[in-house]
């Protein structure tokens, strides 16, 4: 595909001991489409293909940072698409492009989708998912009336102005989480990746290219959703849902206390089985609740459960902190039932 040559300093490049080249995969278009090629005989009736995996991809970035933000090795979630037409793969092209929306609107991340370049890659259509943050390395203008948004890199000159509606482009920077390119046949041309059409013709596919870095989701999540004393995770990701902190033992609350959580935690499990191994307990009940607080906030628990000063009283009232939210909360256990109810966990 000429990638070797273009690539540059970025592909891991390695010799075996016959001294032949090979590669770690930055991505793997020409793997995949040399899978696709090797089945002569393929139908228009079989496509679309859309073939995906969750494999660990390999750059050599000339600065790693911010632990995975940025890294030599991570996880990518790329898929590759097979189409009979131009119309049929940009058809495939939105419909990923959706899913990507719909991941994120899940996530509850502030993305914006941008025009972007193609790169070494290729393609003659390319957009970026990108999540707004001073610590991005992208640099973005975005349309205030949300009609118009790339990367830098893309414009020609400096374009101040929406070429929609004509309102000033605000500039920003962004950490881009996602990637999607429209191929056409720029691999399946070199690797003859064709089908055979209705009047058993063969045709070159039509292909498109998507990727989600998923452990740079992870760390920019983080980036843009937590507070300078805590972690926030959307909740779809967060390790745990939910954290219970007893008592410190020898309080005037730890034996009623631990006790009163228990039966919190057990009604909870009863009500809700799927939140039950999504919980944690803090029983390090020598530390005081303050201290073991202050841990939960650095975890990123979502929710966090505290039988404190009010668990003696008739009913017992138990302390919830709504991380994402920035709320605290002081309810009985139905109380505590009914709001963890609205918890969507994956």
């Amino acid at each position: 595909s000429g990638r070797w040559d273009r690539m540059g300093p970025e592909l891991f490049r390695l010799a075996d001991r016959h001294g032949k080249g090979y590669c770690l995969g930055p991505t793997h278009e020409e793997a995949v489409t040399e899978l696709v090629a090797a089945q002569s005989g393929l139908s228009y009736k079989q496509l679309p293909l859309r073939l995906y995996q969750v494999t660990r991809k390999f750059r050599d970035e000339p600065k790693p940072r911010f632990g995975l933000l940025r890294s030599r090795e991570f996880y990518m979630k790329d898929m590759y698409t097979f189409d009979a037409s131009e119309e049929a793969a940009r058809q495939t092209y939105d419909l990923v492009c959706d899913a990507y929306r719909s991941l994120f609107h899940r996530l509850g991340l502030p993305f914006v989708k941008v025009r972007a370049a193609t790169g070494s890659i290729g393609g003659t259509m390319s957009h970026e998912f990108q999540l707004p943050a001073d610590i991005g390395e992208d640099r973005l203008v975005v349309c205030p009336g949300g009609h118009f948004a790339a990367n830098v890199e893309t414009l020609d000159g400096e374009q101040t102005s929406c070429p929609v509606c004509g309102e000033k482009l605000a500039q920003t920077r962004g950490i881009e989480v996602g990637h999607t390119f429209y191929l056409g046949t720029k691999y399946s041309s070199v690797f003859n990746a064709v089908f055979y059409s209705p009047e058993n013709k063969p045709q070159l596919a039509e292909m498109g290219c998507y990727g989600l870095g998923v452990t740079r989701i992870l760390a920019a999540s983080i980036e843009v959703l937590s507070t300078e004393d805590s972690i926030r995770w959307p909740s779809l990701i967060a390790p745990y849902q939910l954290c219970f902190i007893p008592p410190k033992r020898g309080s005037k609350e730890d034996e009623e206390g631990a006790a009163l959580l228990e039966r919190v935690y057990d009604d909870l499990a009863e009500a809700l089985p799927h939140l039950a191994g999504d919980s944690v307990l803090d029983d390090r009940t020598q530390l005081t609740i303050g201290k073991r607080l202050k841990d939960a906030n650095k975890l990123g628990y979502p929710y966090v459960v505290i039988a404190g000063k009010r668990v003696c009283e008739d009913p017992p009232v138990f302390e919830v902190w709504d991380q994402n939210a920035g709320k605290v909360l002081f309810l009985t256990k139905e109380g505590v039932i009914e709001l963890l109810s609205k918890v969507q966990v994956p």
